[in-house]
């Protein structure tokens, strides 16, 4: 024992000499090396601190600066504001590496072989096993239906036309609940999440909860036949038959703001997500865009030539491109226009940008970039997939969340078909994740809560919310080539003097002989500005405010007699007094009274 003791103590850690550099001529210098390991310095070489983990790295090229604000306090808080978004956007960069799923799409392997010649059973095949799982067809009677998916694509709501309403997890066939209204259901929708939905009914909106169990009636809400719900602004907008948007607040109750359309009855609406502006397609061939803070459409424009009866916003591209689908029987999408053989059906873009359109007993699907490409004639963009469903009508067309599922509404059910590449392979799970528990889902709720958006910031432009003007380039002083009085970008407007600023605006003759004038309109100048502030002075002053207790008296003014107002009057009467005689005293007038010793003894007033 005591062998291995002694050789215990024997092991020590090996002390090493630090390295000191050298200077010219030959003597160490105080600075060392940061490290002398080679396997560090190595690795070094080919790695870096990541931005998360350190905040204070050197700001990204293209900062915006903020000089030209006077107030120190707001110039520093939206440099800090300016930094923190260019390190929110280098840390988004960094984390690209995460994105690790790819959409995949059919890819024919010569000119011969097209896309739309592939058939449903055949892409099952070629799928995954869980994939294949989103080809269903269901057979259900009291149709034609409609189906909505939640944000995070795990629930299913369907409502037939009969009364047949159902809600239910279609990933792993959960049935949260199964209703028979025996009245007409034109439209269903979840709002913040599944364990609500709410259903537009023959008369009224009514709000379900995930037991089926009826929550809320809303009345204000008349023959509906859209729903539509804000997540981020936990706003409810209906369109019904007589013609009114409306906007109902799910989180108050409280109905925010209804619209008069005047263009009559409405059967097709749908929501920017990337504004949450509501677009209507009317009976006369028109398109709407609607906010809740303007009384009439913030944009409108002629689509077909008949009632539109498809109407979808591109996700994909921020909200720019719209397409829509009318009676005459043409499709418009972004800048193409083509005529569909049996007619306009209804219209839904993926997440990714594939392009659904229904037309007589057939479903198209069309892909970008074609669709996205200006073409002056009405030939058709060229066809990536098609499945004929010889259910007519086809009512709705819904994509499924992170899937490559399309939903198919028809009179005999639904039909559930695959079109590879549609969906957004990489979810994020702050904003809509499809494996959430019970508990997450409960935070969830709270913080959309806390974020929710006011309705007045829903605007054509959202980037024009919290933005701030941009700095005045009129100033005056020297310019670049060094002629004084001339406007310049150095000094801003508000900084300048007066004479300055009438300069600026134009309002003083410069064609006046400088010298004495010019002195004496300065000298005027400054006598006005006087007078103008002396007078402005004047005007602050407060006047007709009395002091306490004559506040007192006006209150409590009566026809009786209060002792306590006749004590208040006789004090204030024997202040006036007190005053006048320290003010002839002050003068000369009078003596002053000399205190006796038996003043000591009185009763203070």
């Amino acid at each position: 024992m005591e062998a291995l003791i002694a050789k215990a103590e024997a092991i020590r850690p090996v002390q090493r000499k630090r390295k000191l550099q050298h200077d010219a001529g030959g003597k160490p210098t105080k600075k060392a090396k940061a490290s002398t390991d080679s396997t560090s310095q190595s690795i070094a070489r080919q790695t870096k601190l990541p931005r998360s983990l350190n905040p204070t790295s050197d700001l990204p090229p293209g900062v915006k600066s903020h000089q030209h604000i006077a107030n120190k306090k707001l110039r520093a808080t939206l440099d800090r504001t300016a930094a923190n978004n260019a390190r929110s956007l280098a840390l988004a960069e960094d984390a690209e590496f995460l994105l690790t799923g790819e959409s995949g799409r059919i890819v024919a392997e010569d000119a011969m072989e097209k896309t739309w010649r592939v058939g449903q059973s055949e892409i099952a095949e070629g799928a995954g096993q869980e994939a294949a799982k989103g080809r269903r067809e269901m057979r259900l009677d009291g149709g034609p239906y409609v189906s909505r998916y939640t944000r995070n694509g795990r629930h299913l709501a369907i409502a037939g036309r009969t009364g047949h309403v159902a809600s239910f997890d279609w990933q792993t066939g959960q049935l949260h609940t199964e209703l028979q209204l025996r009245e007409t259901c034109r439209d269903v929708t979840f709002l913040h999440d599944h364990s609500h939905f709410a259903v537009a009914q023959k008369k009224y909106v009514y709000i379900y909860d995930r037991d089926g169990v009826e929550l809320h009636c809303l009345k204000s809400h008349v023959e509906p036949t859209r729903l539509e719900f804000l997540p981020f602004h936990w706003l409810l907008a209906t369109i019904g038959n007589a013609g009114y948007l409306k906007y109902q607040d799910t989180s108050t109750g409280q109905l925010v703001v209804e619209h008069r359309t005047k263009l009559g009855a409405c059967q097709t609406m749908a929501q920017n997500l990337h504004n949450a502006v509501i677009h209507l397609g009317h009976q006369n061939g028109t398109v709407t865009l609607w906010t809740p803070n303007l009384p009439h459409p913030a944009v409108q424009l002629l689509a077909h030539l008949g009632p539109v009866v498809g109407l979808s916003v591109d996700p994909n591209q921020g909200g720019r491109y719209m397409a829509t689908a009318g009676k005459d029987g043409t499709s418009r999408c972004a800048v193409r226009e083509w005529h569909a053989r049996a007619g306009g059906g209804p219209v839904e873009w993926s997440a990714k940008g594939s392009l659904a359109v229904a037309s007589g007993g057939t479903v198209n699907v069309y892909n970008a970039p074609a669709i996205y490409t200006p073409l002056h004639t009405r030939a058709p963009p060229p066809l990536y997939l098609t499945h004929p469903v010889p259910h007519r009508p086809l009512l709705s067309l819904q994509f499924a969340p992170y899937q490559d599922i399309l939903n198919i509404g028809h009179a005999a059910g639904l039909s559930s078909i695959l079109v590879p590449g549609a969906g957004e392979p990489n979810f994020d799970s702050a904003e809509a994740d499809p494996f959430e528990n019970k508990k997450a889902r409960r935070e969830k709720e709270v913080k959309s809560l806390l974020d929710k958006l006011q309705p007045d910031m829903i605007t054509l432009d959202p980037e024009f919310v919290g933005s701030y003007a941009a700095a005045s380039k009129v100033g005056s002083g020297p310019t670049l080539d060094g002629t004084p009085g001339q406007p310049s970008s150095s000094v801003p407007f508000s900084r300048l003097s007066r004479m300055d600023r009438l300069r600026v605006q134009g309002k003083v003759d410069e064609t006046e002989a400088r010298g004495s004038d010019d002195e004496s309109d300065d000298e005027d100048a400054d006598e006005e500005t006087k007078t103008q502030k002396r007078e402005e002075k004047e005007k602050k002053k407060m006047r007709g405010k009395g002091k306490s207790l004559k506040r007192y008296l006006r209150k409590h003014r009566k026809n009786v007699i209060d002792p306590t107002a006749i004590a208040v009057r006789a004090k204030l009467e024997r202040q006036r007094e007190e005053g006048k005689k320290a003010a002839a005293v002050a003068r000369g007038e009078i003596e002053a009274r000399k205190p006796s010793a038996l003043d000591r003894f009185k009763r203070p007033a």
